[in-house]
């Protein structure tokens, strides 16, 4: 592996991909702390020395601020440019996806030659929609930025340390609406650059290093809560084992993420000229024992969020003061709640089977096979085969709902293991690596990265990462159309990174 490692950079054109990456990659997290026209950011700052001296956030909207950050990469509470983040292209892309399964029209355009540009098209119409109303509802809600999910307790800060927004007014609104859109689609265009030009999927790599970014914070919380403060060597040992245990579930969602069932596919035998095809020949049909992916939890974490958000905007009406029962299911639905995991996990339970149920065409990968001549040793052709596949899906999704509730519930079971011992809980952003939306995506987006650069190896000649087969996964998908960056952009962004770099020490050495 490590001289799978040295070789990439004896590649040229994976070389440029690699130090393309890592330019834009500079870009997404410099656009995070520039702070909005407007901002007093001498405010966020010194709430954010607060929060982390006070070992983390333990407030019921303590998960979706952990959401927001994943795919912000804190700009929503650094109150960036990118405070939206990649945020309103994930939501368009996820309902474009799910329409084009069931809207018949949709269907038969992304079957179509150009279809799928066309779908891309309307992705990014829906992304500015949904950008411009989010951004709308984050400028007028900075007026009290107590209610922003991740920003509870600023106002103690604001009252010693000046306004968050000193002019507040419709002036503030319109700049901020426009910066935070062209923000967004901006770092959708650095996506699309990283794609075609970089190495892996450009809005994967995006939302990877924005939970990467939060990685420096949840060790300094950790550091607070286990070695500062005064629960001993046991805290000091707990910490030893949290390391393990981590190295252990990265293991088993790797396992989990790679695990698949294959189904032996033989063809007929056919002669083409002198040349005799199939008889013997077996290829197999890859079924992904995680088919859903990380959607079910960001389908069930999105939804579990609004209803809070909801109790606690009606409650601070004037005429649902009184009805206590809004505060109560507030409560319900908070991260240290049982009930808000056991109604998580039917949730994942029900949207696992639901994305298979619209992704998984039996039917149509059954009439495929018809056609090519190729069947499942045992199984007659047609109906049979769409619903052995059925059956065999759904005993799979089933094992992989199991697995994607384990995921999730597990951060917060990380979280309650210090009571043992001490009477504090492990903050969620700390806690948020060791399983949940989190890990599920680094762990893809860096699969995908490691098979990309192995075929690129392969294909010179050079050994992959592994000395015995190849990473599982669809090879000719990887491969980007795109050409690389000439030689002078190359160099003009390694200069760029070196100058950001140096101002960035300068700065530091100078606070």
């Amino acid at each position: 592996m490590i001289s799978a490692f040295a070789s990439t950079w004896k590649v040229p054109e994976l070389r440029e991909r690699i130090l393309f990456t890592l330019a834009m990659i500079v870009l997404v997290r410099l656009g995070v702390h520039v702070t909005l026209p407007g901002v007093d950011s001498s405010v966020i700052d010194e709430f954010l020395k607060q929060k982390q001296a006070m070992g983390g956030d333990d407030s019921g909207s303590a998960s979706i601020g952990t959401m927001l950050t994943i795919f912000s990469g804190g700009g929503l509470t650094q109150m960036g440019v990118f405070a939206l983040g990649i945020m309103p292209y994930i939501s368009a892309s996820i309902m474009m996806q799910l329409m084009t399964a069931v809207v018949p029209k949709l269907a038969k355009l992304s079957r179509e030659d150009g279809g799928r540009q066309k779908i891309t098209q309307y992705t990014r119409f829906a992304t500015i929609v949904i950008a411009l109303v989010q951004g709308y509802l984050l400028a007028i809600s900075l007026n009290n930025p107590g209610n922003i999910p991740g920003l509870q307790g600023i106002e103690q800060v604001a009252a010693t340390h000046g306004e968050l927004v000193p002019n507040y007014g419709w002036v503030f609104i319109f700049t901020t609406v426009v910066t935070i859109v062209t923000g967004t689609l901006l770092l959708m265009w650095l996506g699309d650059q990283i794609t075609e030009r970089g190495l892996g999927n450009g809005i994967s790599i995006i939302i990877s290093v924005n939970i990467i970014s939060a990685l420096p914070g949840a060790l300094g919380i950790a550091w607070q809560t286990l070695v500062v403060g005064d629960a001993g060597a046991p805290a000091a040992a707990f910490l030893v084992f949290l390391v393990a245990f981590l190295i252990g579930v990265i293991a088993a969602v790797i396992a989990i993420t790679q695990a698949q069932r294959r189904i032996a596919i033989k063809y007929a035998k056919r002669v083409v000229g002198r040349k005799q095809y199939g008889s013997d020949q077996v290829q197999y049909l890859p079924l992904k024992v995680n088919y859903a992916g990380v959607m079910p939890i960001i389908f069930a974490t999105a939804i579990l969020s609004l209803p809070p958000f909801l109790f606690s905007q009606l409650h601070n009406l004037e005429m649902f003061k009184d009805w206590d029962w809004l505060i109560k299911s507030q409560e319900l639905f908070r991260q240290d709640n049982v009930w808000f995991y056991v109604i998580s996990g039917v949730m994942i339970f029900f949207f696992s089977y639901f994305w298979v149920a619209t992704m998984f065409q039996p039917s149509e990968i059954s009439e495929n096979l018809k056609r090519s001549g190729g069947y499942v040793p045992g199984v007659r052709p047609g109906k049979p085969t769409a619903d052995f596949l059925d059956f065999t899906m759904t005993r799979l999704t089933f094992a992989g709902s199991i697995f994607l509730s384990i995921i999730f519930v597990l951060p917060w079971f990380v979280s309650l293991m210090p009571l043992i011992f001490m009477s504090k809980k492990l903050d969620l952003m700390v806690t948020s690596f060791f399983g949940g939306t989190s890990l599920l995506i680094l762990v893809g987006v860096l699969l995908d990265m490691m098979r990309q650069v192995e075929t690129h190896l392969l294909q010179r000649n050079y050994d992959g990462f592994l000395r015995k087969g190849k990473l599982k996964g669809r090879y000719d998908k990887l491969q980007q159309n795109g050409a690389t960056a000439s030689s002078n952009v190359t160099l003009y962004l390694i200069i760029f990174m070196a100058v950001i770099l140096v101002l960035g020490a300068a700065s530091w050495f100078a606070n």
